[in-house]
């Protein structure tokens, strides 16, 4: 009876120990994902993606490119080298790219179907939760400065519009005339998508079939891309921000808004988890939650940033959802994703080496 006993004290102790080493295993792979720390500081920024290919790139646009991503990225950097904040990093790389005609944002933006430019931007910080947005606007310089000034100096989140221009000015925005906006590839491309939709309806099709065949043709690469740019970052006290801004469709219509004003489907940041910018067909990413949802996996699943970011790009984006992200860990740890041929992008880690690409698998 005496060895029954202890046969079956030994059989509950290895019981035991069993069960404790499960959970100590879960645990640390949480704090791992969540606190192990690869670099102190970096940023990411994109310039859209889309079908973009070395045979519609040629040298001297491959060239302008690269230099206005390295100046971008360059000038987020720097204010993370010196100590400054995600969210001071975000808002200098995405103003540089604003104030380019390259890219679809800012200066760049593409025409309506009535030829003006409406322009979306927000901002996250991931420190505090803490979100600014605007949509609409049409005589702002730097969209992206506003959604700070949304973000810091009113009770809201988002403001649309005349609204959005109303408080610019309270806030001692100098607004400018449209004509700025203005770069005259853009307004030919209008006039090209116009005729191509006006042709297509006639013979049939459907508007809002047409609409989305055209909407998002760019001149520059004689092929479709989804102009938003954006940045992230993590900077040396640990806080991530995440930015966005475009010009959205080209020919879109009724005061069509997309993702990049959208907490949680163009932008999206928490310090406990990443900072991610998107770019892309916006429904899908409205639809799909998709910066939101890279930071959910990471928090509830445990995934890493990299297996999160694929799994929202190439799985979870909704029906024919196109585009990418771009991400930033707590860790450091940086990634772009993309389900198209391309996406201009740019990576500055605590080295000090900028990474440019543009194409698909470089």
């Amino acid at each position: 009876m005496k060895n029954i006993a202890v046969l079956f004290l030994c059989i509950c102790l290895m019981g035991g120990c069993k069960k404790t080493s499960e959970k100590p295993e879960s645990v640390s792979l949480q704090k791992s994902v969540a606190s192990s720390q690869t670099q102190d500081f970096g940023i990411v920024i994109h310039g859209g993606a889309g079908s973009i290919l070395k045979d519609h790139t040629p040298d001297s646009l491959r060239m302008a490119y690269t230099q206005k991503l390295e100046e971008a990225v360059r000038a987020g950097h720097t204010i993370l080298a010196e100590g400054g904040s995600a969210m001071k990093a975000v808002r200098a790389s995405v103003k540089i790219m604003e104030d380019s005609p390259l890219f679809n944002a800012g200066k760049g933006a593409v025409f309506t179907h009535e030829s003006t430019n409406e322009m979306d931007a927000s901002l996250m910080d991931g420190k505090n939760l803490k979100a600014g947005a605007v949509a609409g606007v049409m005589h702002v310089k730097n969209p992206i400065e506003l959604a700070y000034k949304v973000m810091e100096n009113s009770p809201h989140v988002m403001l649309y519009g005349e609204g959005a221009e109303e408080f610019a000015q309270e806030q001692g925005f100098e607004l400018v005339d449209p004509a700025y906006f203005y770069t005259q590839d853009r307004y030919e491309t209008l006039q090209r998508v116009k005729a191509k939709t006006k042709k297509e309806e006639d013979s049939g099709i459907p508007r809002k079939d047409t609409l989305v065949k055209t909407a998002f043709y760019d001149s520059k690469i004689e092929d479709y891309k989804f102009g938003t740019v954006g940045a992230v970052a993590l900077d040396k006290h640990g806080n991530l921000a995440a930015g966005t801004s475009t010009g959205g469709m080209t020919n879109k219509r009724w005061n069509r808004i997309g993702d990049s004003p959208i907490i949680g489907a163009g932008t999206y940041a928490n310090n406990k988890t990443c900072a991610i910018s998107c770019t892309g067909w916006g429904e899908y990413f409205i639809r799909g939650d998709a910066a939101y949802d890279v930071s959910a996996m990471m928090e509830y699943a445990v995934k890493s940033l990299e297996e999160a970011a694929k799994t929202v790009i190439n799985e979870k984006l909704p029906g024919e959802g196109g585009g990418g992200l771009i991400g930033i860990d707590s860790r450091g740890n940086m990634v772009a994703e993309f389900n198209t041929p391309g996406m201009f992008r740019a990576f500055m880690g605590e080295n000090g080496k900028p990474v440019i690409e543009m194409f698909g698998k470089e």
